[in-house]
């Protein structure tokens, strides 16, 4: 009775019971299908494969229980009167079921983002070993191809994107005084997505063939011909775009209908303008990468034609939807970094943000710009030469409001009362190579040079020291910055400096490099290379093994504090934000009582300035909406 028991409750035991029911689904529809149109044999490889890769998911999900609210409203059930059992957590099972408390969400999403950030480590130290002298060592070049392929994928949509939703998940309906999300169960639903997401595209290392070996950007015609890890690809990319839409879509709702009273727009903190304009972003780009593997499935499965140029199809096609949607997919990846860097400078330096309005405009300006840059990927891929000169334009123009950020930032530094905590150490590395980062970027803007280094390594020192040396950065600057916050206790602050300098200096010894062999013509994407290299890559693989390394003594100081370090206060910065006003670890719901929003977020060193203050319960219909006028100041 209690097996029984087990199996019908939401849980992992029907997870499990789901995934063999979906299992058996999809081989006797597939199985049903080709016999009914007499095809031979009945099972199929390819096609079963494919079947499952789609049906096995929904199976999970919907026996862990994401699906149950709204198959009951779906069959006119009676509803199930919310307990908000489902709501917090109160032991480590908690994390590993469905729960719609958004503060869970948020660390699931940073454990589980941080696990593929582990596994897509690894592959690069592979790759590292495999390069550290000209020659074959350890692997082939179809796995270093895979190798390469997954690295990317895991890093770009299992990674960097995900985790920035989930620190945005912990910190956002605090930082607007919010109990919760707009929509506590899809926030769920969005969390569970992404898992299969990453392990389907670990999961094609095992798939005959092996694994996707065609980049993150699994180019048509190569990626409609390749074997069938390809598809696992192009599944996975479906379930993570789902749960960043859904997250986005979210994120929008929950800011503009559940500000607290007197929180407007204008009062709102940076690391929310951020959110809200890269889930802007999201919800209008995220559609067309989806696009593009959804056609590369047809073609795969159906044998569509999309990209057949003998049947009419069009290659150059799917470079022109994917990188409508990838390069957008930077600024996804840079936004909120933007956000969190804000945060942190302006309360490690006790000083306002300068040009605060500015900030949140070249926010929604790299929104706009974001989508008229898209062909400068597509320099030498034989599209109209007339299309390069207006998208080197628009290319170079969108460094202006990025430039903004830097000197905004630079701005509120001055002067400022720097504590050089963790935090600001790893803001201040992200400044830095960031703006290296874009140098290389403007550079690769224009035309006869990005011509000349194209599929070269100065490609991949560009893209690593704005995507590490910027987002990842920015994502370690945040993580210590909201340690006290989200877990009552406080990090080993000598042990976070060792963290940052060794992964300051090993990552410009990595990367830095890679510009010099690159401008020498050393091409990317190959598991070998010419003796003339030799030199610099050693360097650089040994630098790498070292910055890897490093990663552990963030994970060590993590995880120690987490469990035995001193006991945090709720504002150990004397932050300004709502999100300090209430205690380490927050309450269930957030606030005991609805915050009022009197002031900026940033108004340090201004006398008696709050952000916000408690007061009594006011009635819902004024507490909805947000945006208001703000009530008469608390001047206790």
């Amino acid at each position: 009775m209690a097996y029984a028991a087990r199996l019908r409750a939401p849980g992992w035991y029907r997870a499990l019971l789901g995934m063999v029911i979906a299992f058996g689904f999809a081989f006797g529809l597939d199985v049903a299908i080709r016999a009914l149109y007499g095809w031979h044999p009945l099972v199929k490889t390819d096609a079963m494969v494919t079947i499952q890769l789609i049906t096995v998911p929904f199976g999970f999900l919907i026996g862990l229980g994401a699906f149950d609210y709204w198959f009951r409203w779906a069959a006119g059930a009676p509803t199930i009167p919310e307990d908000h059992s489902g709501h917090g957590a109160r032991s480590w099972r908690d994390y590993f079921r469905v729960n719609t408390d958004h503060k869970v969400i948020g660390l699931q999403y940073i454990c589980t983002t941080f696990f593929f950030f582990v596994c897509g480590g690894l592959m690069a130290m592979l790759m590292r070993a495999e390069l550290a002298a000209p020659g074959m060592q350890f692997v082939s070049p179809n796995t270093f191809n895979g190798l390469f392929s997954v690295h990317a994928s895991l890093m770009i949509f299992l990674f960097i994107i995900p985790v920035f939703a989930g620190i945005a998940n912990y910190v956002l309906p605090l930082m607007i005084g919010a109990p919760d999300m707009a929509f506590p169960r899809l926030n769920a639903l969005s969390f569970w997505l992404l898992p299969i997401a990453g392990v389907m595209m670990l999961a094609s290392f095992f798939a005959p063939g092996g694994s996707f070996a065609t980049g993150w950007t699994a180019y048509a015609p190569l990626s409609t011909d390749t074997p069938l890890g390809q598809t696992f690809f192009s599944v996975a990319v479906q379930f993570a775009g789902a749960s960043s839409v859904a997250t986005a879509l979210n994120f929008l709702v929950t800011i503009i209908t559940m500000r607290a009273p007197g929180m407007t727009f204008w009062r709102m903190p940076l690391l929310v303008w951020a959110n809200f304009t890269t889930s802007l972003l999201v919800v209008i780009a995220t559609p067309f990468i989806a696009g593009s593997q959804f056609f590369l499935i047809l073609d795969r499965a159906l044998h569509f034609n999309f990209f057949n140029v003998n049947n009419g199809g069009d290659i150059l096609m799917y470079q022109h939807v994917f990188w409508f949607y990838s390069h957008p997919a930077v600024y996804i990846m840079m936004l909120p970094g933007f956000g969190i860097i804000s945060e942190v400078i302006s309360t490690h330096a006790r000083k306002p943000v300068f040009g605060y309005r500015m900030m949140a405009f070249s926010l929604m300006a790299i929104v706009v710009l974001g989508f008229t840059v898209w062909a400068h990927h597509m320099f030498v891929s034989g599209m109209f030469p007339w299309l390069r000169v207006p998208m080197m334009i628009t290319t170079m123009l969108i460094a202006v409001p990025t430039g903004i950020k830097i000197f905004s930032w630079l701005a509120t530094l001055w002067r400022g009362v720097i504590h050089l905590t963790t935090p600001m150490l790893f803001a201040l590395g992200f400044i830095t190579m960031f703006t290296l980062g874009g140098i290389s970027g403007i550079m690769l803007a224009v035309i006869p040079f990005d011509i000349h280094v194209s599929d070269t390594y100065f490609v991949v020192a560009h893209i690593h020291y704005v995507l590490f040396g910027g987002s990842v950065f920015t994502i370690f600057a945040g993580i210590y910055h909201w340690f006290p916050k989200m877990t009552g206790r406080m990090y080993d602050e000598g042990l976070g400096r060792l963290h940052f300098w060794l992964s300051f200096i090993f990552f410009n010894l990595t990367f830095g490099p890679m510009h010099l062999v690159g401008i020498d013509g050393m091409p990317r994407r190959v598991a070998d290379y010419a003796h003339q290299y030799a030199a610099w890559n050693a360097i650089v693989s040994v630098s790498a093994f070292i910055f890897g390394m490093t990663f552990f003594i963030f994970l060590y100081n993590i995880v120690t504090s987490w469990r035995h370090g001193p006991v945090a206060v709720a504002n150990p910065w004397r932050a300004h934000t709502l999100e300090w006003q209430v205690s380490s670890p927050p309450p269930v719901f957030n606030f005991d009582e609805v915050p009022t929003v009197v002031g900026g977020p940033y108004e340090y060193g201004v006398p008696g300035a709050v952000h916000g203050v408690f007061k009594e319960r006011v009635p819902a219909t004024t507490a909805a909406g947000g945006g208001g006028a703000p009530p008469p100041v608390n001047t206790e």
